[in-house]
């Protein structure tokens, strides 16, 4: 759950305050992966090099606490130890790491690059987990390393020098992609990894296992051919000047060029004199396979990764949602019908199947359980809900005859990449719901739906949510277009796809509204959100985002569960939201509304236009009335204003929106 980068010029000048600006950047871009500490590695001068190896040695900073911390700690250092931040490089190799803290509390000797030892000799960026650490570091002990942090990546720098030292003692040369070989087939567990050493100067390696990783490419010498692209490798050397990127996210790299590779597993991507090379490491054979690979095409712009007259991500992405809606519908909704390119092979399958089984974790576990009212209706196949850790801890049964549909906004969840992998195992059609294009879930499902939001920045996810949704709803439609006694339920859910952007600009509106109804709740402990029927994933999702962002304790419930244990806790001080929106379960929201309003709860009701009074006859209460649209697409309304509350809440309470406590956006560890 961390954030990784490197940037590397070749046969351009670029001063070094500029490579560090490039560093700084990147890590900004990635920030939201996490932000307990952070570090880069650059050059010396080459002037200082040392006789103990080929290069200059690598000037290495580290710092506790978010990008900005980490950036004044640079400058004044390099003040002190009288950097020049002027001196030019023809060539240079530089790497960069944000942190969110797994193995050993936020400090600088946690942070990345993780090294070798005194001399530097090896430098490390890690995103992931090296399950097998504890053994590995009782080995290297043995062999006379000291370590100094508390991570499980210090082993992976210090094996490189062993490997190193080894190989140099045996064999003499030894080139820098066999150490990284040897070094991978030592290690077990998830990571993305980019090593610089000084005993190859001006190169840089990158493998991954589990972890997404991504290579960019930027040509600097002003010839654009329009021919497509090819072969990698044969594109990059040609000797000219040209800037290579590794980044853990494409919107790290996407204000340097939009030509870009995302690696494969066990691909080993090896940088030097210009030139990418890509192997193949396959731990059962001594020797690589050389990978040709092509460049792909980013369609994404700089303006997607700004936060432009917003004050945050968050607020930027609520208020996105038109748009996003728009682009997740776009080119899909077809001739009265859904048409899904990713699924259009599978379709006869899914309609065979047993039953079909969504897996997810967190908000992307809620877009599901808020899907699965209408899969069942449309298509007739039962759906069963599996939280991707339990369904493993378990070991819960799936079947050949099971669709998995997995769902995940980064594509790269590691509980719900380990529960595809079981279904993989028990041979069920895996479908994959992501964002992200080129992610490990997008490549590892036998088909699936790019959501298409566009990039998710602030860590309380909320256009994906929705976006989510509504690619499950026209999932649901394609699944089910064989059955003509649906037709006309299909038509309506279809007219209410169409309109839903609107009716989200329309709820949006609610904004200044819900700021004054935070305003209410700031000194508040605790909140309670009672939905039910297809909203009762709305009532989980917006208590999370409470919890969340706000740091405030808040519990979404089944509003038919209200008798057994929750009503103990209604008071006149705990404030409630009832979604109470019309749907076939509106009549037994009224019935739970008057219970709490007789124990004096605390009200908040949500209802369609015009409902205030039906809700709330007494006037006793808070409403929030949102525009009422097909009862299975109603969730993607009422979260908005949720959305907005948790918002408000978090700025009015002086909590920081996009990086909350604790927390990080991509989970790639379990």
């Amino acid at each position: 759950m961390c954030g990784i980068f490197a940037y590397l010029n070749y046969n351009v000048s670029r001063e070094r305050r500029y490579i560090l600006e490039v560093l700084f950047n990147g890590l900004r871009r990635l920030e939201y992966r996490g932000y307990d500490s952070a570090g880069i590695a650059l050059d010396a001068d080459p002037a200082v090099s040392s006789s103990a190896y080929a290069g200059a040695p690598p000037l290495v900073f580290r710092q506790e606490g978010k990008i900005e911390n980490l950036v004044r700690s640079v400058y004044s250092e390099v003040d002190e130890k009288d950097v020049n931040l002027d001196a030019a490089f023809g060539v240079h190799a530089g790497i960069a790491h944000t942190r969110w803290a797994t193995h050993g509390v936020p400090a600088p000797r946690n942070s990345h690059p993780q090294s070798s030892g005194a001399s530097d000799e090896f430098l490390v960026v890690h995103n992931g987990i090296i399950t097998n650490y504890e053994v590995l570091k009782e080995t290297l002990t043995r062999h006379g390393f000291t370590f100094e942090s508390d991570t499980d990546t210090e082993v992976i720098p210090k094996l490189a020098k062993f490997v190193f030292d080894k190989s140099h003692d045996e064999q003499g040369d030894v080139t820098f992609s066999q150490v990284v070989m040897e070094v991978m087939r030592q290690l077990e567990g998830a990571y993305a990894l980019i090593f610089k050493s000084p005993h190859y100067p001006n190169e840089l390696i990158a493998c991954k296992r589990g972890s997404t990783l991504i290579l960019g490419v930027n040509e600097l010498s002003g010839q654009q051919n329009g021919k497509p692209f090819h072969d990698v490798k044969a594109l990059t050397t040609n000797g000219k000047p040209k800037e290579l990127f590794f980044s853990s996210d494409l919107c790290a790299i996407v204000e340097h060029t939009k030509k870009y590779l995302a690696l494969e597993d066990n691909e080993i991507v090896h940088i030097k004199d210009g030139s990418v090379s890509i192997l193949k490491f396959d731990p059962h054979k001594e020797k690589p396979a050389s990978v040709q690979r092509a460049l792909s095409v980013l369609e994404m712009e700089v303006e997607q990764i700004k936060k432009g007259s917003y004050d945050h991500y968050m607020q930027k992405e609520i208020h996105e949602q038109p748009h996003s809606l728009t682009t997740t519908m776009r080119g899909r909704l077809k001739d009265g019908g859904v048409l899904l390119g990713g699924l259009k092979e599978h379709l006869k399958t899914i309609r065979r199947c047993r039953r079909v089984v969504f897996i997810g974790c967190g908000t992307s576990y809620n877009a599901a359980l808020a899907a699965r009212p209408f899969v069942e209706e449309l298509t007739g196949i039962p759906v069963t809900m599996e939280v991707a850790s339990d369904l493993l801890d378990r070991q819960g049964p799936i079947y050949r005859e099971d669709t998995a549909v997995f769902v995940s906004q980064s594509g790269e969840t590691a509980d719900t990449l380990l529960a595809l992998d079981y279904a993989l195992e028990n041979g069920a059609l895996c479908v994959g719901i992501t964002n992200t294009v080129g992610s490990t879930l997008s490549r590892k499902t036998h088909c699936g739906v790019h959501i298409n939001a566009g990039c998710e920045i602030g860590v309380a996810s909320t256009k994906a949510y929705t976006s989510q949704i509504v690619a499950m709803a026209m999932m649901a439609l394609a699944v089910g277009s064989d059955q003509i006694s649906t037709q006309t339920r299909r038509d309506a859910i279809i007219s209410g796809l169409t309109s839903l952007p609107s009716n989200v600009s329309e709820v949006l509106k609610l904004d200044v509204e819900m700021k004054e109804l935070a305003s209410s709740l700031i000194d508040s402990e605790s909140l309670l959100v009672f939905g039910r029927g297809y909203n009762y994933a709305t009532a989980l999702e917006g208590a999370l985002k409470v919890k969340e962002v706000a740091l405030m304790h808040s519990e979404g419930m089944l509003a038919g569960e209200m008798k057994h244990g929750p009503l103990a806790l209604v008071d006149e001080n705990l404030p409630i939201i009832v979604i109470a929106t019309r749907d076939a379960c509106f009549s037994k929201q009224q019935s739970v509304i008057q219970q709490l309003l007789s124990r004096r709860g605390r009200l908040i009701v949500m209802c369609s236009k015009g409902d205030a009074s039906a809700v709330c006859p007494s006037g006793s209460c808070r409403v929030i009335e949102v525009p009422e649209i097909a009862d299975c697409l109603q969730p993607v309304i009422n979260i908005i204003p949720l959305q907005l509350l948790a918002y408000h809440l978090t700025v009015l309470r002086g909590f920081d929106v996009d990086q909350p406590r604790n927390l990080a956006k991509s989970v790639t560890t379990q």
